[in-house]
């Protein structure tokens, strides 16, 4: 089996749970963690067994026994450890969203596809198996034509208004840490939508802290959906067609089950061990080892369609970023 050596950007929380999830994926080698001080890099690397450390992301970049590197930075620094990476000639797996807009994020795709380099938005929702047998089984008419999409995700607040999510320079706000979910499980069941429309209460940080949202399609399906830091929501989605329902549950982002609704009702599951991540993990590994340049499961427009959506939402409930 062939190895890949992973290289980690950032030493937060999401890091540390995307290494562990390595351990359930056959071939991955932890090789080095980067960060912006040595300290943290050192210290990340010998709780979570990396070979190496790095006090740059440049250090990082510039490794010769990393494959590919996952960055796992706020929102606001993707778009310079992601482009750090790429010119280090590295494969990146970037986390959700891309970055802080559309632009930046198509930056990015052409910079990669320029370089011959392989470039995915860590949209782990998307490599699920529970979440792709979903969109196996609508593809395939088995609740008839999607007519209603409804999904929501929130936090239980109150956050203080020095954390990330309250931080406009991190790209803080609940539509892009959170909302990113629902519109994406919506943009892979009904693609783009002919209209948006969108409401939120913002902070007095200027981020918002609830945000709604309604997708219109020219195939009369409607996609209503929410996002929150300030209240913990069932966390769960349905799809609903002319003929049956689908119902994923609390944690729809990364489910081990779902249930189908017509005539009788079937529930579908997909245990696993670890938070999900390896899913991902595991389709970077096959498109590296096919040669591929992008996952047919977050595919370079999926990325950027949906970027679009947020910024349009952005705009409409007056969210702007610093950066």
């Amino acid at each position: 089996m062939t190895t890949t050596r992973w290289g980690i950007l950032g030493t937060g929380g999401i890091a540390a749970t995307f290494a562990a999830d390595l351990a359930q994926v056959p071939g991955a080698s932890l090789a080095a963690v980067g960060s912006r001080t040595p300290e943290a890099a050192a210290a990340f690397a010998a709780r979570h067994g990396f070979a190496r450390s790095h006090g740059s992301w440049a250090g990082l970049a510039s490794d010769p026994q990393v494959d590919v590197v996952y960055v796992a930075t706020p929102h606001a620094h993707h778009r310079e450890a992601a482009a750090t990476c790429l010119a280090g000639g590295k494969a990146v797996l970037c986390e959700k969203p891309m970055t802080l807009d559309r632009a930046t994020s198509a930056e990015l795709v052409q910079e990669a596809r320029g370089r011959g380099l392989f470039l995915m938005e860590a949209m782990w929702m998307r490599c699920n198996p529970a979440v792709r047998k979903v969109a196996a089984l609508v593809a395939d008419g088995a609740i008839g034509d999607v007519v209603t999409i409804h999904a929501d995700l929130g936090l239980r607040g109150p956050f203080a208004a020095t954390h990330r999510l309250r931080d406009p320079a991190l790209g803080g706000g609940a539509l892009l840490d959170l909302g990113v979910y629902p519109v994406h499980l919506a943009h892979l069941l009904l693609g783009t939508p002919s209209t948006v429309q969108s409401w939120a209460r913002r902070t007095p940080e200027g981020v918002d802290e609830t945000t709604g949202i309604l997708l219109g399609y020219d195939r009369a399906a409607v996609a209503a959906l929410t996002c929150s830091i300030a209240g913990a929501s069932r966390n769960a989605a349905t799809i609903t067609g002319t003929h049956g329902r689908i119902d994923l549950p609390e944690g729809f982002y990364a489910p081990r089950s779902f249930v189908l609704h017509r005539e009788d009702t079937e529930t579908f599951g997909f245990p696993f061990e670890g938070n999900g991540y390896q899913y991902e993990a595991a389709e970077v590994q096959r498109c590296l080892a096919e040669g591929l340049l992008e996952s047919p499961l977050v595919p370079h427009t999926a990325t950027l369609e949906v970027m679009t959506l947020l910024d349009t939402v952005r705009a409409e409930i007056g969210v702007v970023y610093p950066a």
